[in-house]
């Protein structure tokens, strides 16, 4: 009985998903036989439950345009907050650069066929960073700002080089191959500062 109603309370959460629905959809559905949640599962899974019912194609693309959105958020914060000039360049820089490879990616996906068009919403980790980053002032701003942009580098670039080996849809691995390279020059720049 609780996995039937497990299963129909995630089905619009997957259906939402796999139409590529901008908005987070939260479920509290009770039963009224035995009052026992809906979803007994946690967000976390629900989310990689939903990430699983995507093509590969379009996890992608959500992951990119999710990063891309990251970056341009983070980057606008370290020209407001951060101390040292070359991390007040380098958001700058990540403001036009995420911006370029957002219409880029939006670009290839409609060449695609069929379409793609990506779902830029957060994950869990994303919002924790740029709560962290406007939580924080001074040198902590720039050492967090420094220590998230090395790992998102680091993680976008793993990304795109799986795509541009392994992925299905030729538009996207032609994208994929032309940001790594620009994402490897982000990660050497970031390193150095």
């Amino acid at each position: 009985m609780k996995t039937h109603h497990l299963i129909l309370g995630l089905a619009p959460a997957l259906a939402l998903a796999a139409c590529g629905g901008n908005q987070t959809t939260t479920t509290n559905a009770t039963t009224t036989a035995d009052n026992v949640s809906a979803l007994d599962v946690p967000a976390a899974d629900n989310m990689a439950m939903a990430d699983a019912a995507l093509s590969p194609a379009q996890k992608f693309a959500n992951d990119v345009g999710a990063s891309d959105y990251y970056e341009i958020e983070a980057g606008k914060l370290a020209q407001e907050k951060a101390q040292a000039k070359g991390l007040k360049d380098f958001g700058k820089m990540m403001v036009e650069h995420h911006t370029a490879s957002t219409d880029k990616l939006k670009a290839a996906g409609a060449k695609a066929s069929p379409a793609i068009t990506p779902n830029p919403t957060l994950t869990v980790e994303q919002e924790a960073n740029l709560s962290a980053l406007r939580a924080a002032d001074g040198a902590a701003f720039d050492a967090a700002y420094k220590a998230q942009q090395i790992a998102a580098h680091e993680k976008a670039l793993a990304a795109v080089k799986d795509y541009a080996a392994t992925g299905d849809v030729p538009e996207l691995k032609k994208f994929a191959g032309d940001a790594e390279k620009i994402v490897q020059a982000h990660l050497t720049k970031i390193k150095g500062l």
